[in-house]
C-alpha cells in the first residue's frame, strides 16, 4: 500500500489543476480585506452549507477502523460516517490522522472549507488530496466516490466535482432541516440496524446496474 500512496502524492506534488464540469454549485474563494490583501479568516456564525458553527462536536467511531473522526450529531454524522465506512471497506483502510472533522480554526482557503466549522464537512486523507488537484483517484477509487454520492441521492457533496477541486472533501449539500439529507440518513440508520446485507461492507460497486445508476446520477447532477 506505501507505493500507493507514494503515487498519490507524486500526482498530488506534480498534476495540474483542470477544468471539470462542476456536479455542485460554484463557491467562490475568500473575500478581500480592506487592504485588498485576500482575507482567509471565515467571520460568518454559519458554514458555507447553512450549518451553524460550532464550540465543540462529538466523537464519533468510524465502524471496523478503529478511527474517530468529530462531527455534527444527526444527519451530518450519519451520512458522513457512511462515507468513512464505506472509503475504509471498499477503498484503503483508514490510518492515524486520515481523518478530519470538526475544527474551531477559522482559517480556510476556499468557502466550502469553513464547512468544518460546523461538524459537517470530513476530509479524507487531506495531505494526499489537497486543494486544487485533480487525479489523485484511480479509476477504481473513483467509480466507489461515485457509487457513494450516488447512493447518497446529493445529499453529500464531494470536493472533486468543485471548481477549485479537493478530492479529499466531503461535505452537507443542505442545510439543516432538509428533507432530502433527514430522508437519506433515516433510510442508513435503517440499514445499519438491520440484519445486514446493505449499506457500507455490503455493496458492489462495481456491479453493472450500480456503475448504470452512478454514471446516470452523476450526469443529470452535472446538468442540475
Amino acid at each position: 500500500m506505501t507505493e500507493r500512496v507514494d503515487r498519490r502524492r507524486v500526482l498530488a506534488a506534480g498534476a495540474a489543476l483542470g477544468a471539470a464540469t462542476a456536479l455542485a454549485p460554484v463557491l467562490p474563494g475568500p473575500a478581500r480585506a480592506a487592504d485588498g490583501r485576500r482575507d482567509t479568516a471565515w467571520h460568518g456564525t454559519r458554514s458555507a452549507n447553512g450549518w451553524p458553527v460550532l464550540e465543540r462536536a462529538e466523537d464519533f467511531a468510524v465502524e471496523g477502523s478503529g478511527r474517530t473522526v468529530r462531527l455534527a450529531a444527526g444527519p451530518p454524522a450519519v451520512l458522513l460516517l457512511h462515507v468513512a465506512r464505506r472509503f475504509h471497506y471498499e477503498i484503503d483502510r483508514l490510518r492515524e490522522d486520515d481523518l478530519r472533522g470538526h475544527t474551531r480554526s477559522r482559517s480556510v482557503l476556499h468557502r466550502y472549507e469553513s464547512d468544518h466549522l460546523s461538524g459537517t464537512a470530513l476530509a479524507i486523507r487531506p495531505r494526499a488530496y489537497p486543494v486544487g488537484v485533480r487525479g489523485g483517484l484511480y479509476p477504481r477509487e473513483l467509480i466507489v466516490v461515485r457509487d457513494i454520492l450516488a447512493e447518497l441521492e446529493g445529499a453529500v457533496v464531494w470536493g472533486g466535482d468543485f471548481s477549485v477541486p479537493k478530492e479529499s472533501h466531503f461535505a452537507l449539500a443542505y442545510g439543516p432541516g432538509h428533507r432530502k439529507a433527514a430522508a437519506v440518513a433515516a433510510r442508513i440508520r435503517e440499514w445499519d440496524g438491520g440484519p445486514g446485507g446493505k449499506g457500507a461492507g455490503a455493496t458492489d460497486a462495481f456491479d453493472p446496474e450500480r456503475r448504470a445508476g452512478a454514471r446516470a446520477f452523476a450526469r443529470s447532477a452535472a446538468r442540475g
